[in-house]
């Protein structure tokens, strides 16, 4: 995933660049999520 969010992008968005911390944030973000599965919902929770 870090490797989507750092790549280099198009020349018309090369303005659009996430900063470290950002990638970071995103990245701590999505593993600290878990899904739990019940028999009618899928619930995300966040552990931290």
């Amino acid at each position: 995933m870090a490797k989507i969010y750092s790549k280099e992008t198009s020349n018309d968005n090369k303005k659009v660049k996430p900063k470290a911390e950002t990638i970071d944030f995103i990245l701590n973000y999505s593993r600290s999520l878990s899904i739990l599965k019940t028999d009618k919902f899928m619930i995300e929770i966040n552990k931290n």
